[in-house]
């Protein structure tokens, strides 16, 4: 198979079909099955998945959390409103931090930003990262936790900017995984959205096996791809942790010839990331910038859940790659057809 062009992951999405909202109940979504050995389509709901799994089997969880990363600020002198985007923190001790500002040209090195009504949180810019990032220390007395208590109550959901609406409470709960617990993610694995507790304890009794892992969603998943070569783009790193007791629940389903599926992109991402010789999963603690893209060979899972995703992004290119390019392109249009809503509240594919 020949290197793919950037070009050939394009297609037209209608906009209205981006989900602004999830369905109410999570695990009646839609789903589209598909079965790549002989390249059927079906049209379930997500809590239909069941039917597809048997006791020993394993699906692989992200449980990153996604923390409200999302701020606003005003800028010292001209009360200029300030959007601040926390990426990550670089040091705690200092309390500084990796932002993307908007609009990035007003915000230079030594600049002050005030926070909260009461201006209750201050930083200030120590340096520029890239055109739009920042590195801001915050300046606050008291222990960390009040810190972070702080840009809690501060802070807002950073529900993606495509669904085009202001954030509201629900959006707090819904854009968060129900068994999401390690924090540090500025982004949901969306695919795990769809799992209710019900679905999960029903999954539970009919013996299917829980594998659960970090991989902390960056906003480097959605930067686009800017080069047709693709073997030019450059994935930004997240970090990835994966306990022994994950790799040990993976590899013992692959020797019992079990089915593993990794439920979202970022799962597939970190565990793709650490694979032994024979194509066991190895226990990991690090950061991971791979990007993958056809032709790719997965050693890990043999199937994926995953959401509709966004024309020439790096999540279709890793879906063509498992799921084979035509077939996919095949899939995506029938979704169309089929009113299927896309994107981070919108519906989910199950590729066998």
């Amino acid at each position: 198979m020949s290197k793919m062009k950037l070009s050939e992951f394009s297609f037209d999405l209608p906009p209205e079909l981006i989900a602004k909202y999830p369905t109410e109940h999570r695990d009646e979504s839609r789903l589209m099955v598909i079965h790549r050995a002989t390249g059927q389509i079906e049209h379930k709901l997500f809590k239909d998945i069941i039917n597809y799994f048997d006791d020993g089997d394993v699906m692989i969880l992200n449980n990153s959390q996604v923390f409200p990363a999302r701020m606003y600020g005003n800028k010292e002198k001209t009360g200029a409103k300030i959007e601040v985007f926390l990426l990550r923190e670089l040091n705690r001790e200092s309390l500084l931090w990796d932002v993307l500002v908007d609009p990035a040209r007003k915000i230079r090195i030594g600049n002050k930003l005030y926070f909260g009504e009461d201006d209750s949180l201050v930083a200030e810019v120590i340096d520029n990262t890239t055109s739009r990032g920042r590195t801001l220390r915050f300046l606050f007395d008291g222990p960390y936790e009040d810190f972070k208590a702080k840009i809690t109550e501060l802070g807002e959901t950073p529900i993606p900017k495509y669904i085009e609406r202001e954030v509201e409470p629900e959006d707090e709960q819904r854009y968060q995984t129900i068994y999401a617990k390690v924090e540090g993610a500025v982004a949901a694995p969306t695919a795990g959205l769809h799992f209710s507790r019900e679905l999960l304890k029903r999954l539970e009794l009919k013996g299917i096996n829980f594998a659960e892992l970090t991989l902390h969603v960056g906003l480097g998943s959605f930067r686009s791809v800017e080069v047709e070569d693709l073997t030019k783009h450059k994935m930004d790193s997240e970090q990835v942790i994966i306990p022994e007791s994950a790799a040990e629940a993976v590899n013992e389903a692959k020797r019992n010839n079990r089915r593993v599926c990794a439920i979202g992109t970022t799962t597939m991402r970190a565990i793709e990331t650490s694979v032994s010789t024979e194509g066991y999963l190895k226990p990991f603690d690090g950061w991971t910038n791979k990007f993958i893209f056809p032709p790719y060979d997965f050693s890990v899972a043999d199937c994926l859940v995953t959401n509709f995703h966004t024309p020439l992004s790096t999540l279709l290119m890793m879906i063509s790659s498992f799921c084979g390019h035509e077939l996919m392109m095949q899939a995506y249009h029938e979704a169309i057809r089929e009113k299927y809503r896309f994107y981070s509240y919108g519906d989910a594919m199950l590729i066998l």
